[in-house]
This record gives C-alpha cells, sequence and structure tokens, in this order.
C-alpha cells in the first residue's frame, strides 16, 4: 500500500508548491490515475513516491513504513519506475537493457536471462526473435514494451508510470493499454499511473485522482467523477470530453 499524508513539495523555499497537501492511498493491486494537465503536479507526485525527489513537508508510506527511514536503494528496487521517454541504453541490446536492473542487483547471467527471457514473453517480444536486437531496431510502442519489461524485472510490488504511451500514436497507445490490462491481470501489482489523457485515465484506473494546481480536486471511480462532480473543475473537465465524443459520435453519424 503506498500512502501520502498532506504532502507538499517546493521548489523556492516555499513561496509557491509544485504540489500542495496532497493526501491519498493506493490499496494493494489497485491502479491509481493521476490525471491533469502539464504542471498541474502529478508527475512530481510521482516522483516523491519513490524519491526521486524530496518533500517539503508531509508524509509518505510504502508497506506503513515512512520512505523517509527506509533504505533508498531498498525502496526503489521495491518500486519499478516506467519513464516516458523510455531511456534504453542504444548501444545494449534488448537482452542487456531489459536485464539491467537485475545486473546491477548482482544476479548471475544464467538467472538474469532466465529472467529476461519470461519478461519479454510477458510483454509479447518473444525472446528469440527481440533479445539481441537493439532498441533502434524496435518501433516506439516495442521500445516501450522493454521499458515495462525493464521496470518489472526484479518483481516490484508496485509500479509507478509517467505517461509512458504519451509519444505514441494513437493505435499504438491503445494496444499498449490493453498489454497493460492484461499484465496486471496477471501480475497483480499497484500502480500509480500518470497521463493527461481522460479517456486513458477512465480506461486504466480503477480510480482516478484529478489534479490542478498542485492539489488534487477530486479522487474516486470514473462513474463517479462523471456523475458526481465535486468541484467546477471537475465537472468541466467531465463535461467537455462528454461533448467531445458526442461531437464526434455526431460526426460519424453524418
Amino acid at each position: 500500500m503506498i500512502e501520502l499524508e498532506c504532502v507538499s513539495k517546493s521548489f523556492d523555499g516555499g513561496h509557491s508548491h509544485a504540489v500542495r497537501e496532497v493526501s491519498f492511498r493506493v490499496e494493494e493491486g489497485e491502479t491509481l490515475v493521476l490525471l491533469g494537465a502539464s504542471g498541474c503536479g502529478k508527475t512530481t507526485t510521482l516522483k516523491l513516491i519513490n524519491r526521486l525527489i524530496e518533500p517539503s513537508s508531509g508524509t509518505l508510506r510504502v508497506d506503513g513504513r515512512d520512505i523517509t527511514q527506509q533504505d533508498l536503494l531498498t525502496l526503489r528496487r521495491s518500486i519499478g519506475y516506467v519513464f516516458q521517454d523510455i531511456g534504453l541504453f542504444p548501444h545494449l541490446t534488448i537482452r542487456e537493457n531489459a536485464g539491467m536492473v537485475l545486473r546491477l542487483a548482482g544476479w548471475p547471467p544464467v538467472r538474469r536471462s532466465q529472467r529476461v527471457d519470461e519478461l519479454l514473453a510477458l510483454v509479447d517480444l518473444p525472446p528469440s526473435e527481440y533479445a539481441r536486437r537493439f532498441p533502434w531496431q524496435l518501433s516506439g510502442g516495442q521500445q516501450q514494451r522493454v521499458g515495462i519489461a525493464r521496470a518489472l524485472a526484479a518483481d516490484p510490488g508496485y509500479l509507478l508510470m509517467d505517461e509512458p504511451f504519451g509519444a505514441l500514436d494513437a493505435v499504438t497507445r491503445e494496444q499498449l493499454q490493453t498489454e497493460l490490462l492484461r499484465i496486471k491481470r496477471e501480475l497483480k501489482k499497484t500502480i500509480v499511473f500518470v497521463t493527461h489523457d481522460l479517456f486513458e485515465a477512465v480506461r486504466l484506473g480503477d480510480r482516478v485522482a484529478v489534479m490542478n494546481g498542485g492539489r488534487i480536486e477530486q479522487i474516486g471511480r470514473a462513474q463517479e467523477l462523471i456523475e458526481s462532480p465535486a468541484t467546477e473543475f471537475v465537472a468541466d473537465l467531465f463535461g467537455h470530453a462528454t461533448q467531445q465524443a458526442q461531437r464526434l459520435l455526431a460526426g460519424g453519424a453524418a
């Protein structure tokens, strides 16, 4: 379980806050989506969870323990992280990229190779076909699958995903969303997922936390946010999306 209690982050000594008094709890096996526009604080919130950024105030707990009291390396090994820009090493093979975390953790080569084969198969990249390739030989969607495999390498209990599909085309993005839902069913990971795409948030999230100006406007299941928005901002956000969908449907009917 991941818990944030009145967490704030300022980069200028408290004059302004990227994140202000954010509180939420992510239950075991749940996917919580942080939804909002650029600059709303969602990525900063994500980075606070594994101490890529240190909080200015408040308390964060993972497995019931304050993260500031945990060994940093141990904490980060318990939390997989998937970046939007993927961050694969261009001079390393797919096998080497996917197994980098295991190499750093000291896994012996044979065991590491077996684990990478399992991971590549999990993300639908058969190792016999893809393990010896280099990142430049893969499509953007395939590279992101490698990023997911790398994040899952050490079998972490938690997965943080920072707009991992945001730079992909619509068709590839939908395919990877489907794959993520399948992987979640199989592995039952606890996930915090960042996106600016409302439709992606609704599809992937067990709950959605709408962020604006460093604060959480509302957290709930998608149906709750649509039917009972707590603020004008949430009402406008979902109302605009509904109108957009209706216009698209009307255009298709015409």
